[in-house]
C-alpha cells in the first residue's frame, strides 16, 4: 500500500448533481423541482407539520392535559444505585448525590424508588420516599428524615403568602367595622324591659 494508492471506499462519495444541463440526464429543464408553483421558486422553505393550508394534524387533535410550570424538577433515585454509591452510615441527601453527580444541577426533588436490593445502612434526607423503599431502609436498620411540608414555592408563593395576609387583615378590618357598628346601634337603641304580667 502506497499513499498514491490511497481511496476512498466503493461507494463512499458520490460525485456532485448538475442540474439544468440538458434533458438527457433527466434533471434539464425544470432542474428536478417540476413546473410553476412554490415548491419551485428559490428559497422556499414550509414550517413543520404545513399540510397545504388545511387544518394541520397537531391541531385537528384535541387538547388534553397541561403542564404544570410551578412543579419541581424531580429526579428518581432507585435503592440500587443507593447501595452501588453509597457506604455503610452515609447520608443520602440532595448535597451527596450532587457530589456523587447522581443527579443534575437542576433537579429540586428527589424520589427514592423500591428498585434493586439495599445492602447499605443509610440515612436518607430527601424530598420523597415511597412507601416500599421506606420499608426496605427501615428493614436494613437505616432511617429516614421526612422534610419540614412546603406549603408554596418560589416567587408565586411569596405574592400568594403576601395577598393571603392582606385578605385576612382586609377582613378583620371589615368584621371589627361590623362589630363597631351593632355595637353602636344597640347603645342607641333605649333599653325597654318587658312589662310584668298581671
Amino acid at each position: 500500500m502506497k499513499l498514491n494508492e490511497l481511496k476512498p471506499a466503493e461507494g463512499a462519495t458520490r460525485s456532485r448533481k448538475r442540474v439544468g444541463r440538458g434533458p438527457g440526464s433527466g434533471l434539464g429543464k425544470t432542474a428536478g423541482r417540476g413546473e410553476n408553483g412554490q415548491k419551485c421558486r428559490r428559497g422556499y422553505s414550509r414550517q413543520r407539520g404545513f399540510e397545504g393550508g388545511q387544518m394541520p394534524l397537531h391541531r385537528r387533535l384535541p387538547k388534553r392535559g397541561f403542564t404544570n410550570i410551578f412543579a419541581p424538577v424531580t429526579k428518581e433515585v432507585t435503592l440500587s444505585t443507593i447501595s452501588n454509591n453509597f457506604n455503610d452510615g452515609d447520608t443520602v441527601n440532595m448535597e451527596t448525590l450532587r457530589e456523587k453527580k447522581l443527579i443534575g444541577a437542576k433537579i429540586e426533588q428527589v424520589v427514592v424508588l423500591l428498585s434493586g436490593e439495599l445492602t447499605r445502612k443509610v440515612t436518607v434526607a430527601v424530598g420523597r420516599v415511597t412507601k416500599g423503599a421506606r420499608e426496605a431502609i427501615l428493614a436494613k436498620g437505616g432511617i429516614v428524615i421526612d422534610p419540614p411540608p412546603v406549603t408554596k414555592r418560589g416567587k408565586r408563593g411569596k405574592l400568594l403568602k403576601r395577598a393571603a395576609k392582606r385578605w385576612s387583615k382586609r377582613s378583620a378590618r371589615s368584621l371589627s367595622v361590623a362589630k363597631r357598628g351593632k355595637l353602636v346601634k344597640r347603645a342607641a337603641s333605649p333599653a325597654v324591659k318587658p312589662d310584668a304580667k298581671s
